[in-house]
């Protein structure tokens, strides 16, 4: 089930947004869903890895000691 949601956008965003949408042959409303939830999707991993930063007891590796970890 999908609902509506009603934004307001700067004259410019709209602008680039028609054109994306005109390039891409998709309606307006697909490019804003897809960038929404590729954005959540990023956001979540940041807030992770600042959760991570903050955690006092989270033992920092080097970039070195990770590859050996991985076996790279």
């Amino acid at each position: 089930m999908s609902v509506a949601l009603s934004v307001r956008l700067p004259e410019e965003v709209m602008r680039e947004l028609e054109e994306v949408a005109s390039l891409l042959d998709r309606p307006k409303t697909y490019i804003v869903r897809k960038a929404l939830e590729a954005y959540l999707e990023e956001y979540v991993d940041y807030l992770v890895a600042l959760e991570r930063l903050r955690d006092k007891d989270d033992r920092i590796i080097s970039g070195e000691e990770l590859r050996e970890q991985l076996g790279l």
